[in-house]
């Protein structure tokens, strides 16, 4: 079937069915930080809320150092054999994962063997999650119409925003009509893990009634030695290393204003549990509807006008706001804080995985789009939280503030410097 012969409607559920398979795997990664500030005690033996939320955001940045595996094992399984049994093989991993978190015995019952139970199905979640990014970032963006790929592709990063607006809403019912804060450090933080692991269930009936796409199938024919390789990869070092600059930024505001933001409401403004995560889930839900907005624009504009946008913005803005932030005494104040802060950086999150996608022939695309994104995000958005509870604990938090701001930095001489690759879209050839 060509792309003039697939209507609207078979696109849209094509579209839908990646997206919410997608929401589900995020949710399941995300219900870690979000539950964190109730399960640390039960896994790490220590009076010290820091020191605890250190052990545990450690465990979350090794998580991402198997990204980068997951991003070269699924997208070569993207390349070769097809971007739906990818898809569908990441879900099933994810589902095992989330599976174990929510059996493991604390350490009073079985000591190290906890933290070590942990880290196993962290290490899992992060193998899917590596996977997951490169592989439904292609499909989103081969399935779109070349006219709404910045529209469509959006919807990547609603859905892995609506992954943790899930966790925070069951995070919310729990805290506010379920359970006492006592029963949710006891044994209610392992109910995020159980619908995380039957929510899987149900993306992996949708996976596996996707159709491939035809970027995809128009390449059957190209030999096997050249589709999902590092060779072949490696003969597109300009993409490449574009790739990571592109990232590094991008990927360290958006952890710190989402993953960790909830901690530091917590640990450094003194809000309680219940105000972090309602202004958490307000700003993130904002957040999420922001981005197919931002998306249609990049059809309209170009991606390179939001990409300097964010590089500016966030280089010029992000230490006011977090400082600012720090010293806030309003819940409020504090959440029209973060939302600035959240609306600079859709700049870049509504349409990176087009931009990633738009540079890479259909051959390589998923293993090029996967892998060096997630090098980058295991080097620097999963270390954003243990960085940030380090200086933290240093009485040094403000040169966390500088991190971000040199690393946005860095990103913007990347805009500024590559071409708008709406205008020279990879996937036009397909």
């Amino acid at each position: 079937m060509n792309s003039s012969q697939i209507t609207t409607a078979q696109r849209i559920k094509a579209i839908v069915g990646g997206s919410i398979g997608n929401l589900v795997e995020w949710y399941d990664w995300y219900a870690y930080a979000a539950f964190a500030i109730y399960f640390s005690n039960s896994f790490f033996p220590d009076s010290d809320l820091t020191a605890q939320l250190l052990n545990t955001a450690g465990i979350f940045a090794v998580g991402f150092l198997m990204r980068p595996v997951g991003g070269w094992l699924f997208g070569r399984i993207a390349d070769r054999i097809g971007r739906k049994k990818a898809m569908t093989l990441s879900v099933l991993l994810m589902s095992f994962g989330s599976l174990l978190i929510a059996l493991t015995p604390t350490y009073k019952t079985i000591g190290v063997l906890a933290p070590l139970l942990l880290l196993i199905a962290r290490l899992l979640q992060g193998l899917s999650v590596g996977g997951e990014y490169g592989v439904s970032a292609t499909y989103l963006s081969e399935m779109a119409t070349n006219d709404r790929r910045g529209f469509y592709s959006s919807f990547q990063y609603v859905t892995l925003i609506g992954g943790q607006l899930i966790a925070l809403g069951i995070q919310l019912i729990l805290q506010k009509l379920l359970l006492t804060e006592a029963q949710l450090e006891d044994w209610g933080w392992r109910i995020p893990f159980v619908i995380g692991a039957l929510l899987s269930v149900i993306a992996l009936y949708l996976r596996s009634n996707l159709h491939e796409t035809e970027a995809f199938e128009n390449k059957k024919e190209v030999s096997e030695k050249k589709k999902g390789t590092i060779k072949e990869l490696l003969k597109h070092p300009k993409a490449l290393l574009t790739v990571v600059g592109l990232t590094l930024g991008g990927t360290l505001a958006f952890y710190t204003y989402t993953t960790y933001m909830q901690k530091f409401l917590v640990n450094t403004v003194h809000l309680t549990k219940e105000e972090s995560t309602l202004i958490s889930f307000i700003s993130l839900f904002i957040f999420a509807c922001l981005q197919p907005v931002f998306g249609a624009l990049s059809d309209k504009i170009g991606r390179r006008p939001l990409l300097l946008s964010f590089g500016i913005l966030g280089t010029v803005f992000t230490y006011p706001l977090l400082n600012a932030l720090s010293h806030t005494a309003s819940m409020w104040g504090a959440f029209f804080l973060i939302m600035s802060a959240l609306i600079i950086v859709s700049g870049y999150t509504s349409i990176n995985a087009v931009v990633k996608a738009e540079l890479f022939p259909s051959e390589v695309r998923a293993l090029g789009v996967g892998l060096p994104y997630a090098l980058t995000v295991a080097i620097f958005g999963g270390t954003a939280e243990y960085i940030a509870l380090w200086f933290k604990q240093a009485n040094v938090e403000h040169y966390f503030y500088w991190y971000i701001t040199a690393c946005i930095f860095f990103s913007f001489v990347v805009y500024a410097r590559m071409k708008d690759t709406k205008e020279t879209s990879a996937l036009d050839k397909d």
